[in-house]
């Protein structure tokens, strides 16, 4: 340390905190010239923060020396600390990214730049789209370099400790997205003293009161609580060492949100959690965690069906252990976990465990291994712009609570809790989701939306001449990883007519918003709105409208907007155009309730082929002598590119009226297994929906199944939607699709 330095430490003025986090990197055994970089990064940013104030009051350095305690508590580099110290410097100070990089090195600079960028957003955004812009962000730069995300973690952790100085309002916010973002993000990097804090913070502030009854619970009997997990773990210890030595023995009781989880959210009383009390034996070797496992069974009674094996199937966040629970002498249960040491490390600091014990499985370094689900999910998140989507994969393929279940060839596949067949068809492989026509659990034919379970071996049935999936599968599949699969096969093999369906919804969209514009300017305004949601060309925006990887009625407000504002602007230029991109055109509403385009008085016909319903979206084709024949728009009989079919202006516009009340038949082919009763079955249930059977019959296919051909009477789209669902629940369906017969 120069001269200058202990100059500028003082020991009369106050350190804000720099003494305990020197403290800490010495008892890491930093290397002098690191610990002389981190003092000389505190020295900068204490100066470049002088005079600025937190909420609290308190000096402003205080924050990211604290962000810097938590990293080294966790063992993380000389970059990463320098980075903590320094992460606000540039955004909130004068100082510039060449300036850390000239003091400080590139590393350093590239770390604060990326933590910077992460909170950096366009105030002209709605707070939809600054939260979608922040996750991509984050995403990004979580790819790029992964110590960028914990420093972030570090910081939100420091935030959730002080926001008792926020107002209410914000309070909440940075809870519910803490819950919702950072605290799943902290589980799958396998964090887990960041990931049970920032629960424990989110709870308090997003339910305080339910907070208050669970410190209250767990506050009271609280010294015979822990005499009571002190004697099992002594108990315990005295039985496990008799026969390895060298295990370590220690207990816990489960954190706020834990027992939150299981309460307010499932239910269950404080009695009925099983996992309050845990014990945790660290042990030297694979072989001692099976063994002492024998022993504590030998101990104690096992609660069946409470045994996990996470050393044979580690979690994605590679979390090894072994979990049973068991009922002592005084009739509690409790969790018993058994791991070895490095698994342990693991357990506790996940991919900063990397940093701190340079952790290799096997004696190999799998650090790039345990970071590719970081790149799969970004490129999964290309596949959509939908805020809300992008949330539920964070909620979902994040949760904590998984299953596990068997290939007929013994692979375990592990998948977040509610998976159905479908993610774990695309679990195995792409192909195999594409292909999949049918599945089997233990030997039993099931629909594709079974809940998958512990322990079930699961048989996927494929074709040899794969249709490709279907587009219900997107709202059956759970997972981000099977919809994106899914959203890219239509992407890839349907764009042309993915584009044709998007430049069509666009078309409709914008015709019922009145948002009408020269052919020029329309292109620039889609530009432009391709430009915001990060696709590289208007086609791009179409075909992802098409394929279901954008929402367009979910951002036309702000289009909308937009408009408004171009119009206002530009209102004497439009005027002198005349060629608009969707051109002002009469409409007609005929008796069957259909609005067509452009025609007056004309009669109407639906097409057996698709037999349209009230809902579905539609087409007309000017027919010869009959009037206009409406279609739906995914007919086999509609072009998938009208402007390049033989006589595209025989195509109209068309959809339903919206006071439309009428009834329509319709045809399902009823794809089954052959057995007794199961016609019987199926009328049963149409009969229980009060709705007419018109005719029936069947047909035998090669492989031994049989369609039913059931003709009906329904109301609309959502009326037979419904109806399918309950036929899908008779035993032996395996599918239910609109026929043309």
């Amino acid at each position: 340390m120069t001269e200058e330095m202990k100059q500028q430490l003082n020991p009369e003025e106050e350190d804000y905190g720099f003494s305990g986090l020197l403290a800490s990197m010495k008892k890491a055994n930093f290397p002098q010239p690191e610990i002389d970089r981190v003092t000389a990064a505190f020295l900068f940013a204490k100066e470049a923060h002088k005079g600025q104030r937190r909420r609290s009051g308190e000096a402003y350095i205080i924050h990211p020396v604290a962000v810097a305690r938590i990293l080294a508590d966790m063992g993380m580099d000389g970059d990463s600390i320098c980075a903590a110290l320094l992460h606000d410097v540039v955004e909130d100070t004068p100082v510039t990214d060449q300036q850390v990089r000239s003091r400080f090195g590139t590393a350093v600079e590239q770390l604060v730049d990326g933590v910077t960028k992460i909170g950096q957003i366009p105030f002209s955004m709605s707070q939809e789209e600054q939260q979608n812009e922040n996750i991509r962000k984050m995403f990004l730069a979580m790819a790029k370099d992964i110590r960028v995300i914990i420093i972030k973690l570090a910081d939100r952790v420091h935030n959730m400790r002080t926001l008792n100085f926020m107002p209410p309002e914000k309070q909440r916010f940075k809870a519910k997205e803490t819950l919702e973002i950072y605290a799943p993000i902290a589980h799958r990097l396998g964090i887990r003293a960041f990931k049970e804090e920032l629960e424990d913070l989110a709870i308090r502030y997003l339910d305080p009161v339910a907070y208050e009854e669970i410190a209250k619970a767990l506050e009271t009997q609280v010294e015979s609580r822990q005499a009571f997990l002190d004697r099992i773990r002594e108990e315990i210890q005295d039985r496990v060492r008799q026969d390895v030595p060298n295990a370590h023995v220690t207990g816990r009781i489960k954190s706020v949100h834990g027992i939150y989880r299981k309460t307010y959210m499932r239910g269950k009383t404080m009695d009925e959690i099983y996992d309050i009390y845990a014990v945790r034996i660290i042990v030297d070797s694979v072989f001692q965690c099976y063994y002492c496992l024998g022993i504590i069974h030998d101990m104690f009674n096992p609660l069946p069906g409470r045994f996990k094996d996470y050393i044979s199937t580690p979690k994605p966040n590679m979390y090894q252990s072994l979990h049973t629970t068991v009922i002592g002498k005084q009739g509690v249960p409790f969790e018993v976990q058994i791991r070895t040491w490095q698994m342990h490390h693991t357990a506790e600091y996940g991919i900063a465990a990397h940093w701190k014990y340079k952790l290799g499985l096997n004696g190999k370094d799998k650090f790039e291994e345990r970071l590719a689900w970081i790149r799969q999910l970004l490129e999964n998140q290309k596949e959509s712009d939908d805020v809300e989507e992008i949330v539920n994969v964070i909620k979902s393929d994040f949760s904590p609570d998984e299953v596990f279940a068997f290939t007929p060839k013994g692979d375990v596949i592990s998948l977040p809790n509610g998976s159905t067949i479908v993610d774990f068809a695309y679990a195995i492989h792409t192909a195999v989701g594409s292909k999949m026509i049918g599945a089997k659990v233990d030997g039993r034919i099931t629909t594709l939306d079974h809940k998958i379970n512990n322990g079930e071996i699961i048989e996927i049935l494929t074709s040899s001449q794969p249709k490709g999936p279907s587009r219900d599968w997107l709202k059956i599949a759970k997972t981000s990883s099977a919809r994106s699969k899914i959203k890219s096969w239509f992407k890839k093999e349907k764009r042309d007519e993915n584009i044709e369906e998007g430049r069509a919804e666009v078309e409709r969209e914008f015709r019922r918003s009145g948002i009408t514009l020269p052919e020029k300017q329309m292109q620039e305004f889609l530009g432009r709105i391709a430009e915001r949601h990060h696709f590289g060309s208007v086609d791009d925006l179409f075909a992802a409208i098409g394929y279901g990887g954008f929402s367009l009625t979910k951002y036309l407000p702000r289009i909308r907007e937009d408009y408004n504002k171009l119009t206002k602007e530009n209102e004497p230029n439009i005027a002198d155009e005349d060629v608009p991109l969707v051109p002002e055109r009469k409409v007609t509403t005929t008796p069957e309730g259909i609005i067509i385009e452009g025609i007056d008085n004309c009669l109407v016909k639906f097409s057996r082929c698709c037999d349209p319903l009230p809902g579905d979206e539609i087409i007309g084709f000017i027919t010869r002598g009959h009037g206009v024949s409406i279609h739906t728009r995914t007919c086999s009989n509609v072009p998938k590119n009208i402007a390049l079919s033989p006589e595209p202006e025989r195509w109209v516009n068309a959809w339903w009226d919206k006071k439309v009340s009428s009834t329509y038949r319709v045809t399902l082919a009823v794809t089954v297994i052959n057995r007794v009763g199961m016609l019987a079955d199926l009328s049963g249930q149409i009969a229980n929906m009060h709705v007419m059977i018109h005719s029936l019959f069947t047909q035998e296919t090669k492989d031994g199944r049989t369609v039913v051909y059931v003709t009906l009477t329904v109301n609309s789209a959502e009326h037979l939607k419904s109806l399918s669902e309950k036929l899908k629940k008779v035993k032996g369906v395996l599918l239910v699709e609109r026929s043309g017969l």
